[in-house]
């Protein structure tokens, strides 16, 4: 863990990253170098993914603004988060009041720098902490003027990039963990899911017997999921059964989470039982209407894959989201350990637990199989016969036997002598 939540702070967080461009590939190339399984893709700019398109690619090497004395007072390559995301390129001299307008601060948080960024639309601007902002306003007089230099291009012939790592297993039923790389440098809505990912690869790989397969994605937030799932959305509905998304997981508050759409899914059943099996009580659960991360995608009409959110502090909850504050002074090892445990023991359940299916349309027919009988003085079907249709009627691939025995009143021993007598008689399947 150590290891990965080093180069997260060393390696990583300086980078500059965005939706598209540079900063992301060299983000993945770095993640690759530590595993080489990770196949690095890339989607076309201009490219319709369902209802959006694939945006120009975004890069910029330079961006700040000069004072007379030709001192730079805003400088990108100080902190990354100065520059708006997706500015376009500018060079010209400005007076003090259109400087001004173009600067973005936090008045209640004044020594923080803000993140902002403009996908859709073409302009350009810079962030500054209010102290910043305040000193270049009490500093100048309103008639000087000021340099603005921005070295940005957005290519149309450009791409989106993201990372896929496919862990085989003996089945086809796949876990699916999802998390983004597309934010500059910020730590905990950042880096702390690429952390947790990175552990969970190293886990899970070194496992000899690895039960189903595990599918790990490092995308874009939003466009990236969005292009994803357009590549490959029938294989994910036929064969994914559960997962998370893991955002802002590495801060040392308390431990929350988001659950699927309906609150019902083997994602959240899993979930649910690592928070007991971890013994953590007080953790918060946010509504589905208060999501705001690639679960939006996942849980879509249509779409319909079952993933779970997973956080310490949920975005846009904690003082310090999407400021130059959410560093690693906020993301600590503590926080990043107690954030992988809950998702490795969520994967663990998943992985160990059954999830039967009915292999027939309608109550199959006992009778035929020897299976049904007839309780004479009650004039009805027997107790044990009617076990096997309760839990036939629940194995609809989303409860394990443990879920189905509670369901249908039958102790957990009993349970699994009728789901191994309902797959003798192809009834059902694992």
């Amino acid at each position: 863990m150590k290891k990965y939540f080093n180069l997260a702070k060393n390696n990583l967080f300086p980078i500059c990253r965005s939706i598209t461009g540079r900063g992301l590939v060299e983000t993945l190339s770095l993640i690759k170098k530590e595993f080489p399984a990770l196949k690095i893709k890339k989607i076309k700019s201009g490219t319709k993914v369902f209802d959006w398109t694939v945006p120009d690619e975004w890069n910029v090497s330079e961006a700040y603004v000069l004072d007379k004395y030709n001192k730079k007072i805003i400088n990108f390559k100080k902190n990354n988060l100065h520059l708006i995301g997706y500015s376009i390129p500018v060079n010209k001299v400005i007076s003090k009041k259109e400087l001004l307008k173009k600067i973005h601060f936090l008045k209640k948080q004044p020594n923080a720098i803000p993140y902002i960024t403009s996908y859709n639309k073409r302009l350009w601007g810079f962030c500054a902490s209010y102290n910043q902002y305040r000193n270049i306003k009490k500093k100048y007089s309103d008639k000087d003027t000021f340099r603005v230099v921005i070295k940005s291009n957005l290519k149309k012939n450009g791409y989106l990039n993201y990372g896929e790592l496919i862990l085989k297993g003996k089945s086809k039923q796949e876990i699916l963990i999802s998390t983004y790389v597309c934010h500059p440098s910020m730590a905990n809505n950042e880096l702390s899911g690429p952390i947790v990912s990175m552990c969970l690869i190293n886990y899970f790989s070194n496992l000899k017997d690895l039960k189903k397969t595990i599918r790990f994605l490092f995308i874009p937030e939003t466009i990236g999921s969005i292009a994803y799932l357009s590549r490959n959305l029938k294989h994910l509905k036929e064969n994914v059964i559960g997962g998370y998304n893991l955002s802002c997981i590495g801060d040392d508050r308390q431990h929350s989470c988001m659950f699927s759409q309906y609150q019902n899914s083997i994602s959240d059943k899993s979930l649910k039982d690592a928070y007991r099996n971890l013994n953590i009580k007080n953790y918060k659960v946010y509504s589905f209407l208060k999501r705001g991360s690639d679960e939006r995608q996942y849980n879509y009409p249509g779409v319909n894959l079952p993933i779970s959110s997973i956080f310490r502090s949920k975005y846009g909850t904690y003082p310090e989201y999407h400021t130059s504050l959410d560093n690693f002074d906020l993301v600590t090892l503590k926080g990043i350990s107690g954030g992988y445990k809950v998702a490795k023991e969520a994967m663990k359940i998943i992985l160990k637990n059954i999830y039967p299916k009915s292999k027939t349309i309608c109550e199959p027919q006992l009778g035929k199989r020897g299976l049904y009988k007839i309780n004479l003085q009650k004039k009805d079907i027997d107790n044990l016969t009617k076990s096997y249709l309760d839990f036939a009627a629940y194995s609809d691939g989303t409860n394990s036997i443990k879920d189905i025995s509670k369901i249908i009143g039958v102790n957990l021993r009993n349970a699994n002598k009728i789901y191994s007598t309902l797959i003798k008689n192809k009834i059902i399947d694992s």
